[in-house]
């Protein structure tokens, strides 16, 4: 987690040039490995969803002496690496493994929330992250202080740092906030350190902060508005730790600046909260729709012996166990946008934005009037006269050729985008129906019986994409 600025000896976004640079013991590396693993499975199971879901997102994941720590690098091509020192992993043992990766994971976090050029080039800011971050991770991780190497601690001291704070607002005769106020947010950290007549800065950065590590920012805010969705999906699909975490994330960010509050407005999370967004950027149906999917696109349950987690175990000394795991198969959404209304584009593009950052969903987009069209997002969709809702309900439910072809697969969940003004149907699983109506359009579904979801929608502004 620590280092010194300077540019590293290979390439970070080359796999194989990190492999290849000095190669430690191989023993060292499968023991590192290990606890990398071991330290990930614990996220999951309970300590981080947020950290969970990101690592998940590093599809490789690349032990190399040619990091002196760990880091996560984000390149320009959209990929997202996992690189770590196996000799500092072993050194520091599981517990320490697992501070390291939270910090890296937060980090990330932290540079989707707060864009602010400003904010960047201030070594002040740097150093509020450092402290915030660490406090988080103790207090997630149930850690009294921070993890040790060679007897001494390995990053950014917050009760430290806050100490010498008091220190240097008592010598100008400044009240002090304690401590616990004073790591209450992260933009608060920050400004009471600006607030001393020597602030100090980090003699020793984390490894991805170093300037020549990628970190592309389209990189790292299409990896984590996706890693926070699908949290804020598992919240609301009623996994605790996921709405824990997301809450204190939240508390600690939403508010302090200005993109920061932009950032969890355009995924609705308010809804976690029971507010709504203050700018008025997101509508309550969008919101109500993430609701809504999270409810129909619940992960089944099913009993399998996992094997990667099962190795993990046994190494561990446990033994191993049968589990609960979903979703059983690819969930599968159909999104029907009739097109012989007028349809706002700014709600496709949201909408295809996010059903493309939702984990383990295929979708099937279709555009309708009188007949039935499937298309591809990106293409140019057509649209005529007359609105039939009864082509689309047999369509997905297996009875109506489109081309030669028909619709095989099992929906899991169908969204309408409609006016509404066409005859009612009554679908064979009602339940699965989500019917978004366009202003002034008719909400007969909303009246159905068997009741179907419906809500009103409006035009999605352009900052509302996520």
């Amino acid at each position: 987690m620590s280092g010194t600025r300077h540019r590293h000896v290979v390439d970070l976004a080359d796999r194989r040039a990190l492999a290849a640079w000095r190669p430690a013991d191989p023993a060292v590396v499968a023991e590192a490995g290990r606890l990398k693993d071991a330290a990930l499975l614990d996220f999951g199971m309970t300590e981080s969803a947020v950290a969970s879901w990101l690592y998940a997102k590093c599809r490789h994941q690349v032990a190399s002496t040619a990091v002196d720590t760990a880091a996560v690098v984000a390149s320009g091509d959209g990929s997202v690496l996992l690189v770590y020192n196996p000799d500092f992993f072993v050194a520091l043992g599981l517990t320490g493994v697992k501070f390291v990766l939270f910090h890296e994971a937060r980090h990330l976090v932290h540079r989707h929330l707060f864009v602010e050029p400003e904010l960047r080039a201030d070594p002040v800011f740097t150093m509020a992250a450092e402290v915030a971050i660490n406090h988080v991770a103790l207090v997630r991780l149930r850690r009294e202080s921070l993890p040790l190497l060679h007897g001494e601690p390995v990053g950014v001291d917050p009760v430290a740092v806050h100490e010498r704070y008091r220190a240097d607002l008592a010598g100008q005769g400044l009240p002090a906030l304690d401590y616990a106020e004073f790591v209450e947010t992260d933009l608060g950290v920050y400004t009471e350190l600006k607030r001393m007549k020597q602030p100090p800065v980090p003699v020793a950065l984390c490894v991805h902060l170093a300037r020549d590590v990628p970190a592309d920012q389209e990189s790292v805010d299409a990896v984590v508005s996706s890693v926070l969705l699908n949290s804020l999906l598992a919240a609301r699909r009623g996994h605790g730790g996921a709405e824990s975490e997301l809450l204190d994330l939240m508390g600690r960010t939403d508010g302090t600046s200005e993109q920061a509050t932009r950032r969890w407005g355009l995924l609705g999370a308010g809804a976690l909260r029971g507010t709504t967004a203050s700018t008025g950027v997101v509508d309550w149906w969008q919101r109500w729709l993430l609701d809504v999917l999270a409810s129909r696109l619940r992960p089944g349950e099913r009993l399998v012996y996992p094997r990667k987690r099962g190795a993990v175990l046994a190494a561990l000394g446990h033994d191993p166990m049968l589990s609960r795991r979903g979703p059983e198969r690819e969930k599968v959404l159909v999104i029907a946008l009739d097109t012989s209304g007028s349809i706002p584009s700014s709600v496709v593009e949201w909408m295809t934005g996010l059903v493309g950052r939702v984990e383990g969903v295929r979708a099937h987009w279709l555009s309708f009037d009188g007949v039935v069209m499937p298309f591809r997002p990106g293409e140019r969709v057509l649209g005529g006269g007359g609105t039939s809702f009864q082509n689309v309900v047999d369509y997905v439910e297996g009875r109506l050729e489109v081309a030669g072809e028909v619709f095989e697969e099992q929906a899991d969940a169908v969204v309408v985008l409609t006016d509404g003004y066409a005859p009612p149907v009554t679908p064979a699983e009602p339940d699965k129906w989500i019917w978004l109506i366009t202003e002034g359009g008719n909400d007969w579904p909303d009246a159905h019986h068997p009741p179907m979801a419906c809500h009103r929608v409006r035009p999605v502004t352009r900052t509302a994409t996520p």
